[in-house]
This record gives structure tokens, C-alpha cells and sequence, in this order.
């Protein structure tokens, strides 16, 4: 203080002034020092930044290399080769996946030149190949396709799929093209081999002598062959777009729309018809359908195989009307008794048999009725019912009782059918008008039914006994009905009546055979017979018989 005091005015002020310097120079010292921390923050939060962003990309470096060595991997692995070539009039590869080794070559081979690719397509292809790629440049086409066969180095053929897709720059130029090459050899093989198949699947179809037809699920026909065409005598164009029910007859129409889910629901079906060819001949065929599904199972179709039976019809009915002249024209006039008997195939001929044996060729005073079924059906049975019927009446002129006229008959039959395995069921029946009395066979037949209006009652006739020709040394019992009451019905039939199905299956049966007889009870015998088949045919709506029908019906006057 003491030196202060010993100072100068003057030199206090310059002192001062020079400490007011001092303080001016800190202060900038110190916003300096501000602005240099603030901007060490803004520096040190902008490296963080960088820092962070450096680290995601690295991530995403790390990211997209792995995915390129998986994409490699994949490719590596995968039948699809990726390429790229340059646009223009020289085109050159820039890339060729590692997988085109597949094909026995080398990325790195094509790449540089040392293989072109157009040496590697199979010669025939070529001019073709280079014709296509320059038609798809000229026309401007952004993707298009090509097959075609690539050779290996040990000449072995691939066929491929090449999909190529054009790259443009910004200003809209062509600059590459690229895509994918699929080794499609074994699709190729099989189109080829399923091609051949086709091709001798049609020669066989077009050359058949069998009619053939394809349908869609509608029964719409979609194709024909020739001989199907000659068959109906229709062009093939006149048959296309139309069913099987224009051109089917009217029964067969009524037995294809009555049994269409049935027969529909078998994958094979086998079944007779007939069609009005264009000239309107009936033609009867025998069809073979079949259903046709893709490889899930799904329905896509039908197809049928067509066999005109119109000759075989013609000697068949030949031998029917043959057979049918066999059969009674017309029943006896017996005093005391209404006669009436009918016999109906399922095929032109048949099995079943009835007769009534009554004139001066037998012994008199009784009638005797035989009914009969050969097993079996068609010619085979037809000729056996021919035999029997021949038996039968040389039997039946016998002055015996029937139980020996049928133990006769059964030995005779066993001896002419051997061991074919066949046998004849046959009721054989015996009235004598003035005494109003009865006695019969039963030799494994149905029993025949007597019907009394009076009481409302039925009664079977049954009896025991073999089949025919089973056994020859077989007995047979007889059993005998000492009194026929005037309106007494007596009805023999087959069981092709109460066996007749309709188009779902179910059976006819016995009750509504009953049924009619006891309705039909005031009618004449021919009249119940009628109603009986008239019946029959209303419940099968129009299906085929599956067994032969006969029915014998003697009402006691």
C-alpha cells in the first residue's frame, strides 16, 4: 500500500489501463473457449453419428455378403442358370452363374470368350435360335421364351427353357439382356413319350372296328372315331355337341335318364342299348364305358367303346322266333278252366320255358302244366330249354304219375348235360278238370301260389325235390290238392318277376306280385297276365330285364 502510494498518477492510469486489457483479453479467452467446447461437442456428436451409421453399414455390408454367398450357394445348387449379355449386334456374356457346370461347362470358359454359347446349341437349332432373337429385337419385345437343345462336350442333348427380359438406361436404351435357362429335358421326354402314346392311342382308335366316343361330364360328345361315324351313318361334324340322348332311341332314352346316377357312379359299365342311325335304322349296340379322372381322381369325362350288335341281333332273333314257336301260341279250351301263359326274355333268347301239354297226344282227360328255368341265360340256356322241352313232352305222353314223369325227365337231362355244371328248376303240374283236383312236382323251383278270392288267402304249393339234372337217380315227391273251389287262382311263375329290379336297385318282390293277384282276381287269365308283366315294366322304368319272366295263370271256372 505503501508502494501504491508512492506511485505516480500517471502511472496508476496506465496500470489500469492495462489491467482493463488484461480483463478483455480473458473475456475472450473465455467465449474462445466456449465456442471451442461447443464446437468439440458438436465435433464429438458428429463422430458419434458417423460412428453409428459406419457401424449399420458394416451390418449391412455383412448382411448383403452373406445373402450373395447363400444366393451363390442357391444358385450353385439350383437346375435355374442366371445370365446377362450385352444388348446390340455383338452380343457378349457379363455374367453366367457357377451352375452352368451342369451342363458340362464353365462360367469362366463362356465369360471369356474361350466358348461362344451359340457353339454349345445343338446345330438344328441355331439358324432358328438366332432368327427368333433378332425378330424379338426388331419388334422391341420387353420378355419373351425360347426351347431349344444345348449340347455337352460328351454330346449328350439337354433341352432348355430360355426366359430372357431386356434392360434399358435412363434414357431408355437397350443395354443388356438377361434371365434364366431350366434344363426341361425330362418335361420334354415325357410330352414326347406321352405325344407317341397319343399318336398310337388314336391309330388304335381310328383304325378299331369298334365304334369309339368321348364325352364330357355332360355326356356331351367331344370326339369320334370313323367307325363310329360309318355305325350310325352321321359325318363327324353332325355328331359333335350332341348327347347320347339324341341320338339313343326312346326305350333307351328312358333307361339311360332312369339309371344315369347308377351306371355314372361306376367307373366301368357294361350295358346294351340302341341308336337311330341317320336313315332311321335302329342300331343295337353293346357299350363299354368307362370314367375318366385326371391324376387327383378328379372327374373330367367318359369314354365308351361301341359294339354294333345288329348282326349278331338278327341271328339271335332268328333263333328267338325259333324258340318262341316252341312256346304255346295260345292255351288249350279246357271246359271248367281259364288258360293263359307268357314268357319274356332278357335277351332274344332265354332259359325259361312253359307249356301246356293237352291234346290227343297225351293221356286223357287231365291237363298238365309244366313250368321251368334253366340256369343261366342267353344261347347256352336257350339250347337247354330246347332239350327239355323235347324230354318234357316225350315224358309227358307216358301214361305216369308225375312224380315218375319227372324223375324220367330228370334222368334224362343228367345224362345229356354231363357235368357242364348246368340244372333245370321245374314245376310241373297236374289238373283234372271233371274231378277238380290237382297233384304236382316241385323239383327246386319257386312254389307256385294259389290264390282263394273267398277268403282272401294265399297258399304255396311247395313240395321237396333236386333241381333238374343234378342227380339222375334223384326221387321226387308228389304232393296232390284234392279240391279246386270255383274261383281259385293258380299262379306258376319264374323268379325273373318278383327278382325284377328298377334303377335304384330294389326288387319287385313277392308282396306286389300278390298284390296284383288279388286285385286282378275278377280279370280272365289273359288279363291278369298282362297286368302282371305291365306291372313288372312300369317299376323298371325302362332298365332291361336282368332274368327272364314267365308266368302261367289257370283260374277254376
Amino acid at each position: 500500500m505503501a508502494t501504491d502510494q508512492r506511485k505516480s498518477k500517471s502511472e496508476l492510469i496506465a496500470e489500469l489501463a492495462r489491467t482493463r486489457r488484461q480483463a478483455v483479453q480473458a473475456k475472450k479467452l473465455k467465449q474462445n473457449l466456449k465456442a471451442l467446447q461447443a464446437a468439440f461437442d458438436g465435433l464429438d456428436a458428429h463422430c458419434e453419428e458417423q460412428t453409428q451409421a459406419l457401424r449399420q453399414e458394416c451390418t449391412l455390408r455383412d448382411q448383403t455378403e452373406e445373402a450373395l454367398r447363400l444366393a451363390e450357394v442357391i444358385i450353385a445348387q439350383s437346375p435355374v442358370v442366371l445370365f446377362r449379355r450385352r444388348a446390340g449386334r455383338n452380343p457378349t456374356p457379363v455374367y453366367v452363374s457357377s451352375n452352368i457346370s451342369q451342363f458340362g461347362y464353365s462360367a469362366e470358359e463362356l465369360l471369356s470368350g474361350k466358348i461362344r454359347f451359340k457353339d454349345i446349341v445343338h446345330p438344328e437349332d441355331r439358324k432358328r435360335l438366332v432368327r427368333e432373337v433378332r425378330h424379338f429385337a426388331q419388334t422391341d419385345v420387353e420378355e419373351y421364351s425360347q426351347s431349344y437343345r444345348i449340347l455337352t462336350p460328351s454330346g449328350e442333348v439337354r433341352w432348355v427353357e430360355d426366359r430372357t427380359s431386356v434392360v434399358r438406361n435412363e434414357q431408355g436404351r437397350k443395354i443388356f439382356n438377361q434371365g434364366i435357362i431350366v434344363d426341361v429335358t425330362p418335361r420334354r421326354l415325357a410330352e414326347e413319350d406321352l405325344r407317341r402314346s397319343e399318336e398310337k392311342f388314336r391309330r388304335i382308335v381310328e383304325t378299331a372296328g369298334e365304334g369309339f366316343v368321348l364325352m364330357d361330364d355332360h355326356l356331351r360328345i367331344i370326339e369320334v372315331n370313323d367307325s363310329y361315324c360309318r355305325m350310325i351313318g352321321y359325318p363327324r361334324d353332325e355328331i359333335l355337341g350332341k348327347t347320347t340322348f339324341d341320338l339313343a332311341t326312346e326305350e333307351f332314352r328312358q333307361f339311360v335318364a332312369g339309371s344315369r346316377e347308377r351306371l355314372l357312379a361306376m367307373d366301368y359299365r357294361k350295358f346294351e342299348g340302341s341308336l337311330i342311325a341317320k336313315d332311321g335304322r335302329r342300331v343295337p349296340v353293346l357299350i363299354h364305358g368307362n370314367t375318366l379322372r385326371d391324376d387327383d381322381g378328379v372327374k373330367i369325362g367318359n369314354a365308351a367303346f361301341v359294339v354294333d350288335l345288329t348282326d349278331q341281333k338278327k341271328a339271335l332273333e332268328l333263333a328267338g322266333k325259333v324258340q318262341r314257336s316252341l312256346i304255346p301260341a295260345r292255351p288249350p279250351i279246357i271246359d271248367g278252366l281259364d288258360l293263359a301263359g307268357r314268357t319274356d326274355s332278357c335277351q332274344e333268347v332265354g332259359g325259361d320255358y312253359f307249356d301246356f301239354l293237352y291234346g290227343p297226344e297225351f293221356p286223357a282227360g287231365s291237363l298238365r302244366v309244366a313250368v321251368g328255368d334253366i340256369s343261366g341265360h342267353g344261347v347256352d340256356a336257350a339250347r337247354l330249354m330246347t332239350t327239355a322241352r323235347a324230354f318234357t313232352r316225350t315224358r309227358a305222353v307216358q301214361p305216369a304219375t308225375p312224380s315218375v314223369v319227372v324223375a324220367n325227365i330228370n334222368r334224362d337231362l343228367a345224362l345229356d348235360m354231363g357235368d357242364s355244371g348246368s340244372f333245370m328248376t321245374l314245376f310241373y303240374l297236374e289238373i283234372d278238370p271233371a274231378l277238380r283236383s290237382a297233384s304236382w312236382v316241385r323239383a327246386g323251383h319257386e312254389p307256385a301260389l294259389l290264390y282263394c278270392p273267398v277268403r282272401d288267402q294265399f297258399e304255396e304249393l311247395r313240395g321237396r325235390g333236386l333241381p333238374l339234372g343234378v342227380d339222375k337217380d334223384a326221387g321226387f315227391a308228389e304232393q296232390a290238392l284234392p279240391a279246386l273251389h270255383p274261383g281259385t287262382l293258380l299262379a306258376l311263375g319264374t323268379d325273373g318277376i318278383w327278382e325284377a329290379r328298377d334303377p335304384e336297385g330294389r326288387f319287385f318282390g313277392k308282396e306286389r306280385f300278390r298284390d296284383i293277384l288279388r286285385r286282378g282276381a275278377a280279370l280272365s287269365a289273359q288279363d291278369m297276365v298282362t297286368a302282371v308283366f305291365d306291372e313288372v315294366g312300369r317299376f323298371c322304368r325302362g332298365l332291361p330285364y336282368q332274368d327272364d319272366v314267365t308266368l302261367v295263370v289257370i283260374k277254376v271256372q
